[in-house]
Formats: structure tokens, sequence, C-alpha cells
């Protein structure tokens, strides 16, 4: 216990953590807004058709978005670990090879898209006249997607060389250039659907070639130069594509618990699938506050990590757990006493307020069991150990699986229970393989304290 309130007893290090919590979780807050202004936008449109295209074509970009932030995240350990080595070239080398990976996973998927997406639509069995609109929007708008995944790599690396005011300005630049252009392209030049989707185009590739200008001049700050001749061998490469496949395979799992949550409510009638939705908007909330502490955590261990400072990575662990765990208490609390108005400022039917309170007490315990969870994916992210992430996630799902099954007698309190056993047995189960690994190797290889 001393160890902890000495750790805890670092004014320095409370300072670094926030400098870097306190602009990503602004960032995080700021993401959320670009389709709000878009639906808001298609909302003032003549046709319901026109809103419901945004809206579909919004939601399909944004899951694709995340399910591929994974080359934000696993740019992150390397650019910190090689920060703290005071690695010049190391930095330029996940820098290129980060941008070229983005690169060519947007051209894959442009390709894919424009051969699948009308089928696929057709296959949905859509209205064709809905379908062509909402096709039409959905091509133009993934022309922005090599500029989303290049700002990915610029974001991570920034972040894993503890810049984290930069990636701000960026999110903050891009989603204000965005409210500008729909404004004038939808309100003033009267382009419909396709200015909503021109407009994201352009502000999201302001916003990239604004952030490889900042990153260019931050570069001047690590002399070094890159290894034209590692570029060319696969060996190079393999860390980068190991750690991102890892963290995509964990991302596809947790995106399948969403479903399967979404799939099973919907079993459950209209009121019940409006009501789930409504407090899971409760957790995103508390991921904005949660993940910004990761964030910190991934530049701050992994610069630990690569300076090879073993007490520096255990205060900030306990810096980070200890502020995590306050704003989790902040949020159970708020939620337990002002669950009610949560719901009731999100939609007011009457139905659904009075089934929802049912439930307050589900999402005020979520904030405290998903704490450690976020709190240990940054730890790994630092650590570029992404496959212990991956095997958490995995393992957490498998055992929640079958409890969802035996739990379905209980209806949407059962699906409830089901998934706050899956989010504490994904935090149980990072904390048991990082005290392994730990155990084990050692955070550092030769044992450090840790």
């Amino acid at each position: 216990m001393s160890t902890l309130l000495a750790d805890w007893r670092h004014p320095l290090l409370h300072r670094r953590v926030w400098a870097l919590a306190a602009p990503m979780i602004l960032s995080n807050l700021s993401v959320p807004l670009v389709t709000l202004v878009d639906s808001a936008i298609a909302g003032h449109l003549p046709q319901a058709r026109q809103l419901a295209a945004v809206a579909m074509g919004g939601a399909f970009y944004t899951a694709l978005l995340g399910i591929l932030a994974f080359l934000r995240m696993g740019t992150t350990g390397f650019a910190a670990q090689a920060s703290g080595r005071r690695d010049g070239a190391a930095l330029r080398q996940i820098l290129l090879q980060a941008g070229l990976l983005g690169l060519g996973l947007s051209l894959v998927l442009l390709l894919m898209a424009s051969l699948a997406l009308e089928p696929l639509l057709a296959w949905l069995g859509l209205d064709p006249a809905f379908a062509e609109l909402a096709a039409r929007f959905l091509h133009l708008r993934l022309l922005g997607l090599p500029a989303a995944l290049l700002s990915y790599a610029l974001i991570g690396w920034l972040l894993g060389t503890q810049d984290a005011r930069t990636p701000l300005v960026l999110l903050l630049t891009t989603n204000a250039l965005n409210l500008l252009l729909v404004t004038a392209f939808v309100l003033g030049l009267g382009a419909g659907v396709q200015g909503i989707a021109l407009a994201s185009v352009l502000a999201e590739w302001s916003g990239m070639l604004l952030g490889l200008g900042l990153v260019l001049r931050r570069l001047r700050l690590w002399p070094g130069r890159i290894d034209r001749q590692a570029l060319r061998q696969l060996a190079s490469w393999r860390p980068l594509l190991a750690v991102n496949r890892d963290i995509f395979i964990r991302s596809l799992a947790l995106q399948a618990v969403f479903l399967l949550f979404a799939a099973q409510g919907a079993q459950l009638g209209e009121t019940t699938v409006a009501v789930n939705a409504l407090l899971l908007n409760g957790l995103l909330v508390t991921a904005f506050a949660l993940d910004g502490l990761a964030h910190a955590v991934e530049a701050l261990a992994g610069h630990a990590l690569g300076a090879r400072e073993g007490a520096t990575l255990r205060r900030v662990l306990v810096i980070a757990g200890g502020w995590s765990l306050l704003a989790s208490l902040v949020f159970a609390v708020a939620f337990a006493l002002g669950g009610d108005l949560f719901v009731a400022l999100q939609s007011d039917i009457a139905a659904v307020r009075q089934e929802a309170h049912a439930y307050l007490p589900y999402l005020a315990l979520l904030p405290l069991i998903a704490m450690v969870s976020y709190l240990l994916d940054g730890l790994f992210i630092g650590a570029t150990r992404a496959r212990e992430m991956r095997n958490s996630m995995l393992l957490a799902l498998l055992l929640a699986l079958p409890l969802g099954g035996l739990l379905r007698g209980l209806g949407n309190h059962g699906l409830w229970l089901a998934f706050l056993t899956f989010m504490a047995l994904r935090g149980l189960i990072s904390a048991l393989l990082a005290w392994r690994l730990a155990r084990r190797e050692g955070w550092l290889d030769d044992h450090a304290s840790a």
C-alpha cells in the first residue's frame, strides 16, 4: 500500500497523464459531431429518403472506421517505444509503414466497394430508389477513406510521441470545416445528399494534409534516416502487421458482442431495442473519459518501456488507474441518481422512459466494470502486446456466450447480466494475462520492477 501511495504522489506524472488524456477526451467528443451534423442537415431536406440514406451511409462508414481503428492503436505503441529510445530512424520507419498500410487498405476497400456495394444493397431488399440514393452517397463518402486511414496513422504516431494537442487540432479543424462545407453545399448550393458526402470528404482530406504538415515539422525533433532496404524486407513489416492483425480480430469480436446484444434485444420488442440503444449511449459517454486515460497509458507506458524505466511504468498505471476509478465512480453515481434524466433527454416516449428505469442499475454498474479492460488495453497497446488484448476479448466472448443462452428466460434483464459479465470477464482475463506476462517475462524483458 505504501508503494501505491508513493507512486500516486507524483505531481509531474499526474500532469503528464492529463496533458495527454484531456485533449484525447475532447478529441473523442468531437468525432460523433460529424454524423450528428450530417443527420441534422439531412433532416431539413425535402424527402425522408434523403435523411435515411445519410443515416444509413453514415452508420456504415462509422462502423467501418471503428473496425479499422487498429491502424491508430497499432501505430501508437511502436511510436511510443521508439520515442522512449530516442530513435528517430524507427519513428520515421513506423510513420511510413503505417501510412503505406493505411493507403493500401483504403485502396483495397475502395475496389471492393466499387464491385460489391450495389449487389449488397440489392441483397438487403431495399427500395430501388432508396438503394440508388444510398449507393451514390456511399460511393462518394468512401473517397474520404484514404484520408481517414492516413489520419489514423498520423494521430497514432503523434500520440506515441506524447503529443495529444496536435490530434485535437486536427480533429477540431476537420469537424469545423465539415460543418462549414456541409452548410454551404446543402443549404447554400442545394447539393442535397451528395453535397453532404462531398463536404465530409473534402474536410477529411484537408485535415489529413494539415496533419501531415504538422507531423513532418515535428519530425525535426527526432534526427534519423529511414532504412529503405528494410522497407523492402517482409521481416521489418511483421511486428506492425502482427499487432494490427490482433487488434483487428479483437475489434471484430467486440463488434460481434454489440451485434448480438442488438439482435437479442430485437426479439424482445421495439421498445426494448430503443431502451437498450439509449442506455448504451451511457457506455459511449463513459468511454470518452476512460478512453482518454487509456490513450495516456498507451503513450506513457510505451515511452517507459522504450526508455526501460520500470518505475515510471508502474507509476503510470497507478496514476491512470486511480483517475479511471474516480471517473468511473462519478459516472456510476451520476447514472444511479440521474439515469432517468439521461433517458428523458434522449426520448420523450413514455413507454421507453418507463421501461428504461428498470435497467438503470445495470448502467450504473457498467463504468466500474468496464474500467479495468479500458486501462489494460492501453497498457497492451503501449507494450505492443496486442495478442494478449485479442485473447482476453475472445476468451471473454466464448465464456459469456453460453451464459447469454442460459439467461434468455430472464428477458432483457438476462441480456444485461450477460453483457455485464462479458465486460467483467474481459477485464479479469486482461488482468490475469498482464500479471502472468509480468511474472514470466517482465514488461522490460530483464524482469525490471513494473
